[in-house]
């Protein structure tokens, strides 16, 4: 019965525990209040908090001003409600949601709006899409690393982005190019973009301060022979194992790219033409 389970109220101030690491948790008896369970982890006055492979479906959002500096909530069930209109997390520096079931990117920037000290974010493996809505994405202005591989983003992903990112991960996504109207990322140095469906390399107007750019496992015939002059800040570039077409184009982009420095990793190896065949 409901009634048989009563909730208590937990005092960790005069503990010394730091951090918990809870995994592969199965709720058996679900005939009692969930929200009393997910209270007493978001009340935790500690610094670092992992609950892995659980089939947790929600967290509450902490009550009042959090200790929190690092989550790692991996492998749930976790959806787009998650800590939205939440303004207690202030410390929070690390958030993990890898492998969990949020769908709206839109949100998943609220969600991130009032975490004050947020730089880390790992989104990967999960279904988010962004339709570009009128709507207009509300990041932490503090985060500058971003993982938003191995999901279901298309190319209007690049119209909500926190704009001081400095890693961004888009692999294995559905990009088949990078809009002219994007957000700018000014001080974005690493970009990849590997395993999506883009034509050709996408320039750098959006972000002027790259230095790597991977692009592997795209759909790239011939490359621009021009990137190298409109990305002049790019340190390496990862551009192998695409269905490249052998032509005079390619071997103009070979050329000036042994002119830039040998900025090309993987050459030769990566860089076999796929087309004409024989």
């Amino acid at each position: 019965q409901l009634s048989d389970v009563e909730p208590y109220r937990f005092d960790y101030s005069g503990t010394s525990m730091k951090a918990l690491t809870v995994e592969k948790i199965a709720i058996t008896d679900l005939y009692f209040s969930q929200d009393d369970l997910y209270r007493i982890f978001a009340d935790m006055n500690i610094v670092n908090m992992t609950i892995a492979d659980s089939e947790m479906i929600h967290m509450l959002c902490p009550s009042s001003k959090s200790l929190f500096r690092y989550l790692n909530f991996f492998k749930n069930d976790l959806t787009d409600f998650l800590f939205q209109n939440c303004d207690t997390l202030l410390q929070l520096e690390t958030l993990i949601l890898q492998k969990n079931k949020f769908e709206s990117l839109l949100k998943v920037s609220f969600m991130t709006s009032s975490m004050k000290s947020l730089k880390y974010l790992d989104m990967s493996n999960n279904l988010l899409r962004h339709d570009g809505a009128d709507v207009q994405c509300q990041w932490a202005e503090s985060l500058t690393e971003l993982d938003l591989s191995s999901n279901q983003l298309a190319d209007a992903v690049f119209l909500c982005l926190p704009v001081n990112v400095r890693k961004l991960s888009l692999q294995n996504n559905q990009i088949s190019s990078v809009p002219e109207e994007m957000v700018e990322l000014k001080s974005l140095e690493e970009l990849n973009l590997a395993s999506n469906r883009l034509a050709d390399l996408p320039g750098c107007g959006g972000f002027r301060s790259l230095q790597f750019l991977n692009t592997e496992m795209n759909s790239v015939l011939t490359p621009t022979a021009d990137f190298f002059q409109s990305c002049p800040r790019v340190r390496e570039l990862q551009a192998g194992h695409n269905p490249f077409k052998c032509s005079c184009e390619l071997q103009a982009f070979v050329r000036l790219e042994r002119q830039s420095g040998g900025k090309l990793a993987g050459w030769p190896a990566a860089y076999v033409c796929e087309y004409p065949q024989g």
